[in-house]
């Protein structure tokens, strides 16, 4: 029994273009990672404690 993970008017052409989708997607994601892993870390700074907690709300109406 084949494995269908598409179906529709296409027949047979219909896998093989979800499939290609995942695969491209795939792909993208794994550049995306890769770049990612390469960029320099960034510093996070820490909040301003001389403005103190009020000025990290907003008074709400």
């Amino acid at each position: 029994m084949p494995v269908v993970i598409a179906h529709g008017a296409l027949g047979p052409f219909d896998e093989i273009i979800f499939l290609s989708i995942a695969v491209v997607f795939l792909a993208m994601m794994g550049v995306s990672w890769v770049r990612s892993q390469q960029l320099p870390e960034e510093e996070t700074e820490a909040p301003d404690e001389s403005r103190g907690a009020e000025a990290e709300r907003f008074e709400l109406e």
